[in-house]
């Protein structure tokens, strides 16, 4: 027994040591376009933390009109104050928007749209992670409410500004997770089976569904989409679960950073000659193979329509 502590603690620590190379070999691939896009106005969901704003920052350092819609408005200005000071860049705006009720939803959407001539790009990347079951302000299960739904309405009340302002991109945060999901249509709401991880991998294959079906939709108005997944990366995604935050903190040295994480939603915003792979899922700045459950296009059609059906819009 006492070889066996000695052999996992001497393991443990040469795992340790050897992490800032671990880290290095995990961090995946970069963004290498050098794209400046001043006069680009972009809308990031959940920005005022994490992937979310490290992705505003590069952005904003690149010019852009960065909107960090959120539902912490508080959070929300101090992670603007930081990025305007960073990059010195004094276009970064602060929006409330709480995706859990459709209402807010709307009053974002509506707010923006008297705001703003143009979008050129959106970024679906707020989300929650291992909630206990609960459901959005709607009656919506959390997990689906916010990281489907939430994001489907949102991209749908800002659809038009998106094709005035062609060429423009969609990218939403899906997640390697979406190979646990299945979209359940007879109980799309948890209420007969719940499993929080399930949950959040239902609603990342959702995201890629909704990204498939959008591109398809879109095509020849100069508007394109991508999904991705960032990677592991050491956010605060994981603040739901105790459980999460426990392996998160112990395993911190081999995860990604912020910064590393958000590089694959800024190849997807930024990079040149992207148009033809709209539709696609992106991992480490490259193309990535999807699950089969991915790929259904009936599936995909289905959630589509029973998406509209929930939210009460017609969006043909």
């Amino acid at each position: 027994m006492l070889f066996i502590l000695v052999l996992l603690t001497s393991f443990l620590s040469i795992l340790y040591l050897t992490a800032p190379s671990i880290r290095k070999f995990f961090a995946g691939g970069v963004c290498t376009t050098n794209v400046q896009i001043p006069g680009k106005v972009v809308v990031i969901t959940g920005a005022n933390t994490g992937i979310g704003k490290e992705t505003a920052r590069e952005l904003a350092r690149r010019g852009a009109r960065v909107y960090i819609a959120c539902r912490d408005v508080l959070k929300g200005e101090s992670a603007a104050s930081e990025i305007r000071a960073d990059t010195k860049n004094s276009q970064v705006l602060v929006r409330k928007l709480d995706l859990s009720d459709t209402k807010s939803i709307r009053a974002f959407a509506e707010g923006f749209l008297a705001e703003e001539k143009k979008l050129h790009i959106l970024i679906n990347n707020a989300g929650v992670m291992m909630c206990p079951y609960s459901k959005t302000t709607d009656g919506f299960e959390t997990h689906f409410g916010v990281n489907h739904l939430g994001h489907f309405l949102l991209t749908y009340l800002l659809l038009e500004r998106l094709k005035e302002s062609a060429p423009a991109r969609v990218v939403n945060l899906s997640s390697i997770a979406h190979l646990l999901g299945k979209i359940r249509f007879h109980d799309l709401q948890g209420q007969k089976r719940y499993c929080s991880a399930f949950a959040y991998g239902h609603s990342k294959l959702a995201n890629l569904l909704f990204t498939r079906e959008l591109a398809k939709r879109l095509q020849g108005t100069g508007v394109t989409a991508y999904a991705v997944h960032p990677g592991v990366v050491l956010s605060e995604i994981t603040r739901n679960s105790y459980l999460l935050c426990l392996l998160w903190r112990l395993f911190s040295p081999f995860f990604k950073s912020t910064s590393q994480g958000a590089q694959t939603s800024l190849h997807c915003a930024l990079a040149e000659d992207l148009e033809p792979l709209s539709g696609k899922y992106f991992s480490d700045c490259k193309r990535m193979w999807v699950s089969s459950r991915a790929r259904n296009k009936k599936t995909a059609e289905r959630l589509w329509n029973v998406s509209c059906e929930l939210l009460g819009i017609q969006w043909e």
